[in-house]
């Protein structure tokens, strides 16, 4: 529960009025909203909405809004970031337990205030660490380290054996070793049916903070940066890197060795193909292969034009 006061507070925003004294307990959708609820604004004509709906407490934009009130009003600088910063902040916590049907190695550590859902099994010397949520019929192998506040969403398995192979003079195929480690640094979020290969010789890392999507495939040797995005259906390839920040689209297609370089985004459906090397922070890049968005279109309408 929260005051109008402990919002502005948390969001770095200013309360319209001092005297407000609304209870709120929840974040909402505008059509769901009453008087324990908060919610945002962030064009004119949502605030016009969110202005004649019940909601307790609107989050708007101080430029749209610095003329209105209302003593529900929080007027904030990223209403959708405000937002989403009161809705952690009430989301009601997860108790520490562990399900009586998750199978857990005795030489696995886990973390305080770690939650364990139905069904996951953690292998031998994996480490997790505090304030983590292990989604139901999760699987870590063995030697997986998770850090601290980590999220992993049903059906993820972290730490399988990564897709390589050395072919023989005869045409059959003998796996490469792999035995490496894989790493999950603090606050990242992990979608379900997420799958993230161990290294090969190495490891694999996802950095802090990231937050990958469902049915996202990352295979051995990858290494994700900090803060980067990553959408469902995307596939990574072995030993390819992600930098800090980037964001890749749905769908996007990553060859081995391939390197996508701080900042970057990657359009939906885009193809890095093996060894390629994109960067220029906030560039966007699209299509298959993956080039500067402007010269995507280009070609778009070069093939529009049949010529």
């Amino acid at each position: 529960m929260a005051t109008i006061a402990e919002i502005a507070e948390w969001t770095g925003g200013q309360a319209v009025s001092s005297l407000a004294n609304s209870e709120i307990t929840r974040v909402s959708a505008l059509d769901d909203a009453d008087v324990d609820a908060v919610v945002f604004a962030s064009s004119a004509d949502a605030l016009q909405s969110a202005l004649q709906s019940r909601a307790g407490a609107i989050l708007a934009s101080a430029k749209i809004a610095s003329e209105e009130h209302d003593k529900r009003l929080v007027l904030v600088t990223d209403p959708r970031l405000a937002f989403s910063i009161v809705g952690d902040r009430l989301r009601p916590s997860v108790a520490a337990a562990i399900h009586a049907t998750a199978v857990i190695d005795t030489t696995a550590q886990i973390g305080a205030n770690t939650n364990v859902g139905p069904g996951v099994v953690i292998g031998a010397g994996v480490r997790i660490g505090d304030g983590c949520l292990i989604g139901a019929r999760v699987v870590v192998e063995p030697g997986v380290i998770i850090g601290d506040r980590v999220r992993i969403q049903a059906g993820a398995v972290l730490g399988a054996l990564g897709f390589g192979y050395a072919r023989r003079p005869d045409g059959s195929y003998l796996m490469f070793p792999q035995q490496g480690a894989l790493v999950i640094e603090d606050d990242v979020e992990i979608g379900a049916n997420t799958t993230i290969d161990r290294g090969a010789l190495e490891e694999t890392r996802i950095g802090a903070g990231t937050k990958i999507d469902n049915l996202v495939h990352i295979g051995h040797n990858c290494r994700i940066g900090r803060n980067v995005i990553i959408a469902a259906q995307t596939g990574i390839s072995g030993s390819s890197v992600v930098e800090d920040g980037a964001i890749l689209g749905g769908q996007v297609g990553m060859g081995e060795h391939a390197t996508v370089g701080p900042g970057v985004i990657l359009g939906g459906g885009a193809g890095v193909l093996s060894g390629k090397k994109l960067f220029g922070a906030g560039q966007v890049f699209w299509g298959r292969p993956a080039r500067p968005l402007k010269q995507y279109l280009r070609d778009l309408a070069r093939l529009s034009r049949g010529r």
